[in-house]
């Protein structure tokens, strides 16, 4: 089927040919391409601020809300676990119709849902309204990185995509500073509120940027029995671990034994699809495992670590939200100053070396971390750890992101996006969910410094050997291949 030109329907193919960046495509200096990219960013940091934010702001919804530590870890997790399973199909919805038009409904579905949870009166009203949170995450999340993806031309992207990476990093790491702020000066009802007005500016400018792009040749039926599974499957094994203190060792295991069961149902379900959600051919190729298994691990540590660290501050260490925020604040630093520089590293020796040195660095920095008790100073104790955990993301987090979606046709651009986000975001997902069990805290442990110091510091020591194992892999699995896009299928 011939594709008309872009200007006959508004949207550009999903790809472009080489040389000068490829038909309709926009440089990265122009201004619709910084356009695109502050439209990106914009949604994507909106998403990635509130998953963070939460971290700061438990103690708080725990005392206003009289809530268990069970609850606080459904409040994180009902986000997670509806971003995490539904992201697939996200990023699926628009290479099929229409990344902006995806990405637009994400954003606005994404504000209506931060507005429930300003207004939540109970922890349950609060976990409902996270959890359709979630669902507007999964829409915008992974449109966001396929739009800069499908419209910056060629030679550009591995420096968009590092600004990208770099700037919604920051948004992430600028969540706990936010947030402390709003919940100490206000209330933390407007750490969610905050997110309307964002919205409407993301909208705005993504309608007047961002060109409609779309993969025109994938079939139009939607993988809902695959989408379903998936979702289904994640929530039912973060229940588990999550409740494993009220379930028992028996309960727990045949809970999460139920989880795996179904999640094996999806992997089998999509190798027989017609149409798969996420077509298997991707997961052939090893640079594309081997990046989203990194992924998982990374991220996984790196869900932990900003979790214990805030409630070991705020518990151990008595600082209030703001304190707590403002201490990880030299992460949003080097992010701004250095995130993007990783990229180019990358682009210029491969992304190996940087993938592998990376969590490395972040395992060193979480090492640090795990020493800090109530005896700690901030200029002794966490900011040394804080540091060397920050330089170790700015050097693995934009070549990672490049390395998975070169890895995949342009044409699935969306779909290898919805990948690494879905599976980013489980990682985080089960070391909330899995962590403070694990270590031996639950119901309001949280509360006691000396409880939580003991479990704390298990659990950080835990993250670091998670990243260990992640640099092990990027180094056994990652080659030097450039940075540029597969060419379409």
């Amino acid at each position: 089927m011939t594709t008309p030109p872009p200007e006959a329907h508004g949207a550009l193919p999903a790809g472009g040919s080489a040389g000068s960046g490829g038909p309709g495509l926009v440089p990265l200096a122009s201004a619709r391409g910084r356009g695109i990219v502050a439209a990106a960013v914009l949604g994507s940091g909106m998403a990635m601020l509130d998953s963070t934010v939460v971290n700061v702001a438990v103690v708080r919804i725990g005392d206003d809300l009289d809530a268990s530590l069970a609850d606080l870890q459904w409040v994180s997790n009902g986000y997670l676990v509806t971003l995490a399973s539904l992201i697939l199909l996200g990023g699926s919805l628009g290479d099929r119709l229409g990344r902006r038009r995806v990405f637009v409904v994400g954003v606005v579905w994404f504000a209506v849902a931060s507005a429930l949870c300003g207004v939540a009166l109970t922890p349950w009203q609060l976990i409902v309204a996270r959890v359709l949170q979630g669902v507007g995450a999964a829409l915008l999340t992974p449109g966001s990185l396929a739009m800069v993806e499908a419209t910056i031309a060629r030679p550009d992207r591995a420096r968009a995509i590092g600004r990208w990476t770099g700037l919604g990093g920051i948004a992430g790491a600028a969540g706990p500073f936010v947030g402390g702020y709003l919940v100490q000066a206000a209330s933390w009802r407007w750490a969610f509120l905050l997110n309307v007005p964002l919205a409407v500016v993301t909208v705005v400018v993504a309608r007047r940027c961002v060109p409609e792009t779309r993969d025109e040749q994938a079939d139009r039926h939607l993988d809902v029995r695959g989408a379903a599974l998936a979702a289904v499957a994640l929530a039912t094994t973060t229940y588990g671990f999550v409740e494993a203190t009220r379930l028992g060792a028996l309960g727990t295991t045949l809970v999460v034994a139920v989880g795996l069961l179904l999640l094996g149902g999806f992997v089998v379900l999509e190798d027989r699809e017609r149409h798969p959600m996420v077509p298997p051919s991707l997961f052939t190729d090893r640079q594309f495992t081997g990046a989203n298994v990194m992924t998982l691990l990374t991220y996984a540590a790196l869900g932990g670590v900003l979790f214990f660290l805030t409630l070991q501050l705020q518990t151990s260490l008595r600082y209030t939200p703001l304190e707590a925020g403002t201490a990880t604040l030299p992460l949003t630093i080097l992010m701004l100053l250095l995130a993007g520089r990783g990229g180019e590293l990358a682009a210029r020796i491969g992304p190996r070396r940087p993938m592998a040195a990376g969590p490395v660095l972040c395992a060193a920095g979480v090492a640090l971390l795990a020493r800090v008790d109530d005896g700690s100073s901030y200029w002794l104790g966490v900011l040394p750890g804080v540091a060397v955990f920050g330089l170790g993301l700015c050097l693995l987090v934009a070549p990672l992101t490049a390395t998975v979606l070169a890895a995949a046709p342009d044409r699935y651009a969306g779909t290898a996006s919805g990948v690494n986000n879905a599976v980013a975001r489980t990682g985080g997902l089960l070391a909330v969910a899995v962590l403070p069990a694990a270590v031996g805290l639950g119901g309001a442990d949280y509360t006691q410094p000396g409880v939580l110091t003991a479990g704390y510091r298990t659990a950080m020591l835990a993250c670091s050997v998670l990243l260990l194992v992640g640099a092990l892999t990027s180094w056994l699995l990652v080659r030097d291949r450039p940075l540029a896009p597969q060419p379409l299928a």
